[in-house]
């Protein structure tokens, strides 16, 4: 058993194909193959927006010669500017089922924060808590929907050997919308009741108008999240960035801004389940097949996750959040959906849990993040 740290062109293509090496096809079944293409633009400290503000550092474990786990290293001095703490991440985390291989990922990971002045080690986080995050731990049986991880159930007990401890979990609710699924008749006049008091209505993205959209969501969603654990402001260069990769999985009537009296207050992201294509397109590789498979396939998706929602502080207290909700059953019934997927939800977020119980929407997948004190060289 040997630590390798990544320097070479050879071991990063090794550290992005690793996980096609773990997953059995046939023994993982849940497991979707990602789109190469995207994990490398996950990791480029070059073009992406995120590592003008961090520093990465990607580790393989091999035994016998052979990549067996790997894990990244990073240190997010946005993090710690913001919110004045001296926390390091670890993510890209996969393994194979081996004890001595996840520990000693781990101490070379906390070994390279510690020496950055940092003193606890966090996550998983893919690179961060905006992008893809946490240690899946219940729902296992579930495809995984775009751009949420999936693991098998035997990583919750390598991080919990190698001594880290729970800290966050993160819930995934689904919304079933087909098979005769009616919105109760109390929320639907509660919904119009608070449209009509508060001025307020729904608007779809004008896709011609793009940018400017982004950049009132991106100001939207900094102002919402602000009081959320472990948030921090997003950039604008890499809310720019996160969007341009989605314009192709969204449709403009799921991206949605809600006004008050013509006031911007809040805005609804939901993106097409590009999984469901992702897992017939085994290699992970844009092949001309896989592309068509993606162009001619994207239309006709019938499930989606919701990946953002926010609304301004001052109009949380005035009934909009379950307005939100509403208002995406109801188009997504207007097309046929079959389900919508409301991921991350925080375990402590008592005010959106809350609405979708009251919509008969349940928990049925959780992740779960984790830490441990690095300890001093």
């Amino acid at each position: 058993m040997k630590i390798v740290p990544v320097v070479s062109r050879r071991d990063f293509r090794r550290f992005v194909d690793l996980p096609w090496q773990i997953y059995d096809r046939s023994r993982y079944p849940q497991w979707v193959p990602p789109l190469r293409s995207m994990v490398r633009e996950a990791l480029d400290t070059k073009r992406n927006p995120f590592y003008r503000q961090a520093d990465i550092q990607l580790f393989l474990a091999e035994r016998d010669g052979r990549a067996v786990g790997r894990i990244a290293a990073i240190e997010n001095r946005a993090h710690n500017r913001f919110r004045e703490d001296s926390i390091g991440f670890f993510g890209f985390l996969e393994l194979v089922d081996d004890h001595e291989a996840a520990g000693a990922l781990l101490d070379a990971a906390s070994l390279w924060l510690g020496e950055r002045g940092l003193t606890t080690i966090q996550g998983p986080m893919s690179p961060s808590i905006n992008h893809e995050c946490g240690l899946l731990v219940s729902g296992f049986e579930h495809h995984p929907m775009i751009m949420t991880p999936w693991n098998p159930p035997y990583y919750e007990d390598l991080l919990e050997q190698a001594g880290l401890a729970p800290v966050k979990d993160l819930l995934g609710y689904l919304l079933p919308l087909g098979n005769g699924f009616a919105l109760p008749e109390r929320i639907e006049r509660m919904a119009e009741r608070t449209k009509s008091k508060l001025g307020l209505t729904f608007r779809s993205a004008d896709m011609s108008r793009y940018k400017s959209e982004v950049a009132l969501c991106w100001e939207i969603y900094n102002a919402a999240w602000e009081d959320n654990w472990g948030f921090v402001p997003v950039t604008w260069e890499e809310f720019e960035f996160t969007s341009r990769g989605l314009k192709q999985i969204l449709r403009p009537e799921f991206a949605f801004i809600a006004e008050v009296d013509g006031v911007p207050a809040g805005f609804m992201l939901i993106v097409a389940d590009l999984n469901r294509i992702l897992r017939h397109v085994p290699s992970g590789r844009l092949s001309p097949l896989a592309m068509a498979r993606i162009f001619f396939g994207i239309g006709k998706i019938k499930r989606g996750r919701i990946v953002a929602l926010g609304v301004k502080a001052e109009y949380r207290a005035r009934g909009i959040l379950p307005l939100f909700m509403h208002e995406a059953a109801r188009r997504g019934q207007a097309i046929g959906a079959i389900e919508v997927e409301a991921s991350w939800i925080l375990d402590d977020n008592d005010a959106m849990r809350a609405v979708l119980q009251t919509m008969g929407s349940e928990v049925y997948r959780r992740w779960r993040l984790y830490q441990k004190p690095i300890a001093k060289a």
